[in-house]
């Protein structure tokens, strides 16, 4: 029986650790409510939230517009799979692909679905419009990376945690150090005519929020182009505005669609891969985007989902979407990034515990000058919980800070307060 009067964060937790798998490692804290960029505990203490649960709350909790969406398309129908058409995907698919620039979209719904697709469209590409033989496709990929759990994708891990145990491994996959071109090269030549893919995170979030020279994307776009290698951006963490831009890809443009800025700094990827904040942290909703020399290699009864592109993901995705382009987030998450940044190097400068600030946009990091296998990080966190702020670390010495975008300059400079009296507790 459930028992519906526990209320308590202890008894909770217990619950959790009792009848759920021991798959994560939560800060001590139970969430009940959220609104904006603050979640409450069921005791109703309030926090900042400067996580965004991975960057899928870009537009805040609970956005009041992405709500009636959702409320109002689940009392008309919710799913019809897609057996049958259904009066809300074509249009989402055309709001789509006009709103990134493509040609079309093939919809999924969670980000390791839409890494998986876009590994299958790439690998199809190559076998029957590059000519790759049969079986023997690659798809370079950058070391560090984190592109879901799924059995091939952790195949290319170099997470001991994500991959030990989990084998045998799917093959196909080739590694190279992230932000290096000339790897990037090396490795093309060394495999030749079968490299189908370069998949790359714009920045890695999960290594750390491990961010690349500034013409890298453009970089790696141009030699993908040379050698015909389908150039595939995972942007389900950095894109819908958190660096800064639509996309990290984007460089430092902040538009939607073509503009004179854009046409110089913006790197169309081959294959685009969107999620988490494409609902607004709402429902499930991930999406590959590509054009049509690519993407129709995809035949009826070949790749699909009973869940893909149902009326209720369709109905929240173009109104999380439009909540980006109304509101400015893109343009606000710049803005306070910048800021964000400088007031974290004053606290660089002026403590030894933290040894460097990074990121871009509203996705920045701290690196605390511990090894990686202390608890100094974790411990931190813990205390900025107490303190009214929740953050989680990640490859142990490294701190993310990743707030809702709708944040405001006097919301953020009150949390770089909450952070450094916190952090400057832990200096030796």
């Amino acid at each position: 029986m459930v028992k519906d009067h526990v209320s308590n964060s202890q008894e909770l937790m217990q619950l959790e650790d009792k009848y759920g798998a021991h798959n994560y490692h939560p800060l001590p804290v139970v969430l009940a409510k959220g609104e904006g960029v603050y979640v409450w505990d069921v005791e109703g203490k309030k926090y900042y939230d400067f996580l965004s649960a991975y960057s899928a709350v870009n537009q805040g909790h609970c956005h009041p517009r992405i709500i009636n969406a959702l409320s109002t398309q689940a009392q008309q129908l919710t799913l019809t799979s897609r057996a049958f058409y259904n009066d809300r995907l074509g249009k989402y698919e055309q709001y789509l692909t006009n709103y990134f620039g493509f040609d079309k979209v093939l919809p999924m719904n969670t980000g390791a679905e839409g890494v998986e697709t876009a590994i299958k469209l790439c690998r199809k590409w190559g076998y029957e419009k590059k000519g790759i033989e049969n079986g023997k496709a690659v798809i370079i990929v950058a070391g560090q990376n984190f592109h879901g759990r799924t059995t091939t994708i952790i195949s290319f891990s170099s997470d001991p945690d994500a991959r030990g145990n989990f084998g045998p491994y799917t093959p196909g996959f080739v590694s190279i150090d992230y932000n290096n071109i000339d790897a990037l090269k090396d490795a093309i030549a060394a495999n030749g005519d079968n490299v189908a893919g370069f998949l790359v995170e714009p920045i890695q979030g999960e290594a750390g929020v491990n961010t690349p020279a500034d013409d890298f994307m453009a970089n790696a776009a141009a030699v993908c182009r040379e050698n015909k290698v389908l150039f595939i951006a995972d942007e389900i963490q950095t894109g819908i505005a958190r660096t800064g831009s639509l996309l990290a890809s984007c460089g430092n443009c902040t538009c939607q669609g073509s503009c004179e800025r854009q046409a110089a700094t913006y790197v169309k990827p081959d294959i685009l891969i969107l999620g988490k904040a494409l609902s607004g942290g709402v429902y499930p909703v991930s999406a590959v985007l590509a054009d049509d020399e690519v993407m129709n290699v995809i035949k009826p009864g070949q790749h699909g989902s009973t869940f893909g592109g149902n009326p209720l993901a369709c109905a929240v995705a173009i109104e999380a979407l439009e909540v980006v382009k109304d509101e400015k987030l893109a343009q606000n998450a710049r803005r306070l990034g910048e800021l964000f940044r400088s007031e974290m190097q004053k606290m660089v400068d002026k403590l030894n515990i933290v040894s460097l600030v990074r990121g871009r946009g509203l996705l920045n990091a701290i690196v605390i000058n511990d090894t990686p296998d202390s608890s100094t990080a974790w411990d931190i966190c813990v205390a900025l919980k107490e303190n009214g702020l929740l953050a989680k670390p990640t490859h142990g010495n490294i701190i993310r800070f990743a707030p809702p975008l709708v944040m405001t300059e006097e919301q953020l400079l009150d949390c770089c307060r909450i952070i450094e009296l916190t952090v400057s507790t832990f200096e030796r």
